[in-house]
């Protein structure tokens, strides 16, 4: 096997990880603002707009590394995946660039102009539940080894391995855990925020999702016995420590939110998702579309992946301290306009009706 493939295809899947961390929690909030409703709904847009801020695009930098890497390393894997799920990536696309610009058109939207705002609020949000599942689905159609014809052909119009239920709950798994990643991110902001009402509906909508989560990952993996053999057979010989893991750090995150360790259940979310990732990597190890492509026979000329190397190396030197940056200048602790007046007139009024009591 080409040892330098798999080191490319390591570094591939960490970016992988880093867009469904990063990637995954703002199409969460996308999610969480559709059900921003009653007396805390501008509180909750107000929050989530200061949690994405202007860092939220930058997330996407790590879905363009994974095309461009997967491209030069693995080209013919990458056509047929291109070819393969034409429509749901698509679909994704025309999901990410609505979204973007709902987002925009929304947050600086006048006071004036509040219909206009709300209808793309609502783009906003259904673009962000949608995009997920097609990316989900097209994840588990992979994962099937049905994506491709019998003699390794890539169709557009193949859809069968799409529309299985597997396809369904993983599609459904992505949003749930884009869901919970989201409301543990929001609970820190809350908090930071100084709104305890917002972080307690966060910390246990993040308990909830959670524990969707899980039993979704369940049903994935009894449905995978039957639906992704190749893939059920590879989580047995390689990554049931991975999976066990994956369950007692979950485990973990729910106590932490329970006991309201909000920067834990932070830092435990992460490792979770990245586990939960981990886990699909080697179960799927070494196909890159099972069964026909593998890393030996997809991968690319070494002299060409180690160019590939090389250039991510020096990239990341670059790119890493930019976003660090990025991150630290933007979302250092600041208030958020209205929020924390509207959480002390809701705290004050409350001490009112107790003491009216």
């Amino acid at each position: 096997m080409n040892q330098l493939a798999l080191i490319a295809l390591i570094i591939l899947w960490w970016g992988l990880i880093a867009y469904a961390v990063l990637g995954g929690a703002d199409f969460g909030a996308g999610i969480w603002d559709l059900f921003a409703v009653g007396r805390r709904a501008e509180r909750q847009h107000n929050l989530i707009n200061h949690a994405l801020g202007p860092v939220w695009e930058a997330n996407h930098v790590w879905l363009i590394f994974l095309i461009v890497g997967l491209f030069n390393v693995f080209p013919p894997a990458f056509a047929a995946l291109v070819v393969a799920l034409f429509f749901p990536f698509s679909l994704a696309l025309i999901g990410i660039v609505l979204r973007g610009a709902a987002f925009i058109f929304r947050y600086y939207a006048p006071a004036s102009m509040r219909r206009f705002a709300n209808w793309w609020g609502r783009i906003f949000s259904v673009t962000s539940l949608l995009t997920p599942f097609f990316l989900g689905v097209s994840a588990a159609a992979v994962a099937s080894g049905q994506l491709l014809a019998p003699d390794g052909s890539a169709q557009a119009w193949r859809l069968r391995a799409l529309l299985t239920p597997f396809a369904i709950i993983i599609g459904l798994i992505a949003i749930a855990l884009c869901a919970t990643l989201a409301a543990v991110y929001l609970t820190v902001e809350a908090k930071e925020q100084g709104d305890d009402e917002l972080a307690e509906w966060y910390r246990w909508s993040a308990l909830i999702t959670g524990a969707v989560t899980a039993l979704l990952n369940a049903v994935a993996l009894w449905l995978s016995i039957s639906e992704a053999p190749l893939l059920w057979q590879g989580m047995l010989t390689r990554a049931v420590p991975v999976v066990v893991a994956t369950m007692l750090i979950g485990l973990a995150t729910a106590v932490a939110l329970f006991y309201r360790r909000y920067r834990i259940a932070r830092v435990l979310i992460i490792a979770e998702a990245a586990f939960l990732l981990g886990s699909w990597g080697l179960s799927q190890y070494p196909y890159i579309i099972p069964p026909q492509f593998t890393i030996a026979n997809s991968a690319n000329e070494p002299g060409v992946i180690l160019a590939l190397i090389i250039s991510i190396a020096c990239g990341l030197v670059i790119l890493l301290p930019s976003l660090y940056y990025l991150f630290s200048v933007f979302k250092l602790p600041y208030p958020v306009p209205g929020l924390k007046r509207e959480a002390a007139q809701t705290a004050e009024n409350r001490q009112k009706e107790n003491m009216a009591r």
